[in-house]
């Protein structure tokens, strides 16, 4: 029995588990994290509704609770308990007091009014937050003090998360340009804050809502919402015919912004377009007799088949196709993926030849007759 035990490797792993733990107990330790982000410059943000699950820590009574905020002290119990019998009557709550290090939350008072909006399936609870600013120089600091500052500069109700360093000033210069036309349009004065928020609730959040909605991210890794907003706007607005991506954009996007602003307030949010684009091709395919039935049914299996007709001639195979594509993607581009990974791998086709519709006219009560 004694020799399959290893008291050495026993050690180890007793030392290694209460590694994991200490670093974990870190990872939500106030002073740790403040110390690690060399976060000393503070903000006062004022009142508003936080997520639960971005209050990760405890700063002056950890000693009292667990990584889970509960507490094994009856007394402490007692006041948890008056406090949800208050909360479930409806009784207004004094809001928690926070510190907030980026995006994570320590309670500095309220760990009770916490516990209680938890136990009570609050998704987010009132709460005073004291933003501390990181300012060790790394990348990641550097970017979040500019994301940071361009909100409050703007004095817009949330960050916008770019993921290079220097890219803001493209926003700001949209803002100044918006200023300026609505200071034509008025008669008194515009602040940079007003006009800020009419671009954020005119401009920036119908775009980023298509931007969304399109699933456009899902194409570009390690991007965001954000990043496709300012590379389109900069493109649409700023570049004009140096832009590279495809131009069916424009039916949705006009090259002008205040004409784009001017589009979208005619739309309600449910309203908006959408940044896809569907496509019709004809495929003509030379295959080799011997394969030729078994392509057919290859063909006709494809969800973006429609039509596949064999003929007798120079061609073989007639096949209709249906693509959809994103208004960033070129007709060439998502074509030759498709043909690429489908038709031209299979055995037996010998080659393949593409026809895309200039201009497309269906009759709708022709019928196919078989």
């Amino acid at each position: 029995m004694f020799s399959k035990f290893n008291p050495l490797q026993a050690v180890k792993n007793v030392l290694h588990n209460g590694k994991e733990q200490n670093e974990e107990a870190n990872l939500h330790s106030f002073n740790v994290r403040r110390e690690k982000e060399e976060a000393y410059e503070s903000i006062k943000r004022g009142t508003s509704m936080v997520p639960l699950d971005k209050i990760v820590g405890s700063v002056g009574r950890y000693h009292d609770f667990d990584k889970q905020f509960k507490t094994d002290s009856v007394r402490m119990d007692e006041r948890l308990a008056s406090i949800l019998t208050a909360m479930k009557a409806g009784k207004n709550m004094p809001p928690v007091s926070l510190y907030q290090i980026k995006d994570d939350y320590f309670i500095l008072d309220g760990h009770h009014r916490f516990q209680a909006a938890k136990k009570l399936g609050y998704s987010e609870i009132r709460s005073h937050i004291l933003e501390l600013l990181p300012s060790k120089n790394t990348l990641e600091n550097r970017l979040y003090r500019e994301k940071t500052e361009f909100r409050d500069k703007a004095k817009l109700p949330h960050r916008i998360h770019l993921t290079e360093l220097g890219q803001f000033h493209f926003l700001v210069k949209q803002i100044n340009d918006h200023r300026k036309f609505l200071i034509k349009e008025s008669t008194t004065g515009v602040s940079y804050q007003k006009a800020a928020g009419d671009w954020y609730d005119t401009i920036y959040q119908p775009l980023a809502t298509v931007i969304r909605e399109s699933n456009l991210v899902r194409s570009f890794p390690d991007r965001t919402v954000d990043d496709l907003y300012l590379y389109i706007s900069i493109h649409q607005w700023e570049m004009g015919k140096r832009r590279k991506y495809g131009i069916g954009v424009d039916k949705l996007i006009p090259r002008n912004m205040e004409e784009f602003r001017e589009k979208m307030a005619k739309h309600s949010k449910q309203e908006y377009p959408e940044m896809r684009r569907e496509m019709t091709v004809f495929i003509l395919l030379n295959v080799d007799g011997r394969h030729e039935q078994r392509i057919f049914d290859k063909l006709i299996a494809l969800d973006e088949v429609k039509e596949v007709h064999s003929v007798h001639g120079s061609i073989d195979l007639i096949v209709k196709v249906k693509l959809v594509r994103d208004l960033l993607s070129s007709d060439g581009e998502l074509l030759s993926e498709f043909i690429l990974t489908t038709i031209r791998k299979w055995p037996g086709v010998i080659s393949t030849q593409t026809l895309i519709p200039g201009i497309s006219k269906v009759k709708k009560d022709d019928h196919c007759l078989i």
